[in-house]
């Protein structure tokens, strides 16, 4: 496939995104709309009087009608502005620039993480059916299915700090002894590791173990499981019945012919992968009092802060999105087919 077929493949997807991303921004505001709870009432304080509350819901621009209110909204986004968390006092995009290199360092570490482990787990169970190892696969496919997110961080949090007391207090990305390293990519590990600073980035990983263990083993049940059924389903292939008929090595065929096949629908399983794991982030930066954008949106749910849900909201679909895009990218490298134009 030549370059220009690949960008013009790549701008058809950005196209298509724009409707998706335009009814996602339409449904979170009508439903940011239907929360319980008055944020104008919570902005105002306890002691607000009736006059205060109206006032301070005119200066928010609640009083007005819905069309003109989401207009006003779609006015503000083209200018890049998405308000003002009450919650905090601080600006949607200045928060969630803070809070998402914490959650992504969590949510892509425990996708590369699930990738290294599940992968050749699934492809050694493919070929050695019924061995130890098979049977392996299949028990932490199992838990890892079978275990609620929420109960597997609990468990490792009592086992290894309250019990063993080798991992540390789950109080953050960083102990309260160390001083962040300064942002460059904006994840702790690898800005302790660009500054050279060993000791930032042993505090660092041991804050990062215990959530990435549990995100881990929620996400490596459906990759190894799908790796599993696709090197199975290839291996009885005739194609791969021909090579071996050939003479060609079974390490050649395992790689080149198999493993590339079976790779297509492992890539599709880790796009849905991803999205689990933006919902299942929210449970473990609670649990773990991670400070990412999650727990941001927990806390502005409570007090109805339209402005901070809609901008976490918008996050994640953009987020979303660029995943889905950049898996399409990866299976045009992967079979040049995928996507061909006659």
């Amino acid at each position: 496939m030549s370059l220009a077929i690949k960008s013009r493949r790549v701008g058809m997807r950005l196209l298509q995104a724009i409707p998706t991303i335009f009814g996602i921004l339409v449904v979170c505001f009508l439903l940011t709309r239907a929360l319980p709870g008055d944020p104008a009432a919570y902005f105002a304080g306890q002691m607000a009087d009736a006059e205060s509350i109206e006032a301070v819901r005119k200066n928010l621009g609640l009083d007005k009608p819905m069309p003109i209110q989401f207009v006003a909204y779609v006015g503000d986004l083209a200018q890049g502005e998405l308000g003002t968390a009450i919650s905090t006092g601080q600006s949607v995009t200045s928060e969630l620039a803070t809070r998402l290199p914490a959650s992504l360092e969590l949510t892509l570490g425990a996708l590369l993480l699930a990738f290294v482990i599940a992968v050749p787990l699934g492809v050694m169970a493919a070929t050695r059916p019924n061995s130890w190892i098979d049977h392996l696969c299949r028990f932490l496919v199992t838990a890892g299915v079978s275990l609620p997110i929420f109960f597997t961080g609990l468990a490792l949090m009592y086992v290894f700090y309250y019990l063993l007391g080798w991992a540390p207090a789950p109080m953050g990305r960083l102990d309260l002894l160390y001083l962040p390293p300064d942002p460059v990519t904006g994840f702790y590990t690898i800005d302790a590791l660009i500054a050279g600073d060993w000791e930032v980035f042993r505090a660092a990983l041991a804050q990062l173990a215990l959530p990435l263990i549990t995100l881990t083993l929620f996400v490596l049940a459906p990759i190894a499981r799908m790796t599993r059924a696709a090197m199975l389903q290839t291996l009885g292939s005739e194609f791969v019945r021909t090579a071996r008929a050939a003479g060609l090595s079974g390490h050649r065929v395992l790689i080149t012919y198999a493993f590339r096949n079976a790779l297509l629908p492992v890539v599709t399983t880790l796009g849905m992968v991803f999205s689990f794991l933006l919902g299942a982030n929210v449970l473990v930066e609670k649990v773990f009092a991670w400070p990412g954008i999650g727990s941001f949106a927990v806390e502005a749910l409570v007090v109805s802060d339209y402005a901070a849900v809609q901008g976490f909201v918008l996050c994640m679909a953009l987020l979303f999105v660029g995943l889905n895009l950049l898996i399409d990218v990866i299976y045009t490298l992967i079979d040049p087919r995928v996507g061909e134009e006659s």
